[in-house]
């Protein structure tokens, strides 16, 4: 299979050959892994039994799910990723907000994925043959999974569809399997070891696990799901099948690692830490799957994470091909996993992690998906190439290439959602408004939505003749967009 050639330029409708069952395919295979079931503990350290860690995962999930899926259909319409196609609202150039925000959130899971399935390796290993888990041993493994994943992001979008697809079957089959290996042990109470309530109360606590465990898992595909889309034709297929598929792909791709990684965290007893208690109660004949699970499962979704930051860095650096920017957020993806291994606690930086991350990229979302309402997915696909191109003007250039409005609103609510989180080693001042509890996704949601509407209530709109937009068709309304401030 040759090496796919298309950075963030427009994906011409001949190629865009898959559809609604590929996008779930790979929502499904590509989250079967050690990387999203680890979110799935984050509940039971936090001192919460069985059922409340369960709804708390749930709840978060199917909130974030509702709000994230609707960002599926953008690209659809500009056969481009979305942080290209945010340029919509905020500028040519301002969409390097959008990309900043992906590449973070890529970077983050990337690490995160490669550090927990090379630490399960580790301890599998070790088991079996009686592996050293010494600095050697994790440096092999570490640079052995970034090779491994570095080779599917590179070759690009056709080689991650086919190997998601084969995961979907095969990590399935492995936790089922898992249910059994670890349900001897199992227990709906909470852990002792887990301390009580991280929190010190129920609210708060089972709030914090909704957000850190259930809703950061929809919010890290914000600026992902444009990858896929972008290769779904809105001739061939309907908005409204995409978005049931993407609906699906999240809930199903989410809610059944996460809740295995709850399974297993109360029948391997995991309060402090994940992997060294899930390696420690396998029994021996489900060893070779949990290796088979931190190595191919690992690879596949950190493939994925690292296509999308390849993407998100081409966007940022236009004279780079997308391989290139590949290679280059690969070294730093696997340096934040050393630095991850020997310096990180676990618990504490996954939680500061993704509710930072939630913080500000939710209000860049929130403005991404008012746009797509406003200009009712109609866009210039031409225009938002400007950039790409190292050239000026078209009806998304505003000034300079930036929507100040737009800039200025989400900062004004990504400000206001680092005001109000709650992390092991920081209390933003707005929680005392809140009871202590993090809404720091609600607020800077909001906020940054407000805001955005309020500064441009009196923006005109420019009309857009037929056919420019990607997503014009036979039967659909002339196309409009924003105009200029």
């Amino acid at each position: 299979m040759p090496i796919e050639q298309r950075g963030v330029d427009t994906i011409p409708d001949g190629e865009r050959t898959s559809g609604p069952k590929d996008l779930v395919s790979i929502l499904l295979g590509s989250n079967l892994c050690l990387g999203v079931i680890i979110f799935g503990w984050l509940p039971p350290s936090f001192g919460l039994g069985w059922w409340s860690s369960v709804s708390a995962i749930v709840a978060g999930t199917v909130i974030g799910t509702v709000f994230t899926a609707p960002l599926a259909l953008v690209s659809l319409r500009t056969a481009t990723n979305l942080s290209t196609s945010s340029g919509a609202q905020f500028g040519v150039r301002g969409r390097l907000v959008g990309s900043v925000v992906g590449l973070l959130l890529a970077l983050g899971y990337t690490a995160l994925t490669v550090w927990i399935g090379g630490d399960v390796m580790v301890g599998v290993l070790g088991r079996l043959f009686g592996l050293p888990a010494g600095g050697v041993a994790y440096a092999v493994v570490y640079t052995v999974l970034a090779a491994a994943t570095v080779a599917g992001a590179v070759y690009g979008y056709r080689v991650l569809l086919a190997m998601s697809k084969v995961l979907a079957v095969g990590m399935t089959a492995l936790l089922i399997l898992g249910i059994f290996a670890y349900a001897p042990h199992f227990t709906t109470s909470a852990l002792p070891e887990a301390g009580g309530y991280l929190l010190g109360s129920y609210w708060p606590t089972w709030c914090l696990a909704a957000v850190a465990a259930g809703l950061s898992g929809p919010v890290a595909f914000i600026t992902l799901l444009g990858d896929y889309t972008r290769y779904i034709s809105p001739v061939r297929h309907s908005s409204r099948r995409v978005l049931h598929g993407t609906w699906l792909g999240l809930v199903l791709g989410l809610l059944v690692p996460q809740l295995f990684g709850t399974f297993t965290a109360y029948g391997a007893r995991a309060a402090t830490d994940y992997a060294g208690p899930l390696v420690s109660a396998s029994p021996v004949w489900y060893l070779v799957p949990l290796l088979l699970s931190a190595s191919a499962g690992s690879v596949g979704n950190a493939g994925l994470m690292l296509y999308s930051m390849g993407l998100d860095l081409d966007a940022i650096l236009p004279r780079a091909s997308r391989a290139r920017a590949t290679y280059t957020v690969a070294i730093v993806a696997t340096a934040c996993v050393f630095v991850g291994h020997y310096a990180w606690n676990a618990q504490s930086a996954m939680t500061s992690f993704v509710l930072l991350l939630t913080a500000i990229g939710t209000p860049w979302a929130v403005i991404t998906l008012i746009g797509f309402v406003r200009c009712r997915g109609v866009y210039d696909a031409d225009a938002l190439q400007v950039f790409n191109r190292r050239s000026r003007g078209g009806i998304y250039w505003y000034r300079a290439g930036w929507n100040i409005r737009a800039t200025a609103s989400w900062a004004l609510g990504a400000g206001v959602g680092l005001l109000a989180v709650s992390l092991p080693s920081y209390q933003g001042p707005l929680l005392s408004l809140t009871g202590g509890v993090d809404c720091s996704f609600l607020l800077s949601g909001a906020v940054g939505g407000v805001a955005y509407l309020a500064l441009t209530a009196q923006q005109t709109s420019r009309p857009v003749p037929d056919g420019i937009g990607a997503g014009t068709g036979a039967g659909q309304e002339p196309a409009r967009a924003e105009g200029r401030l």
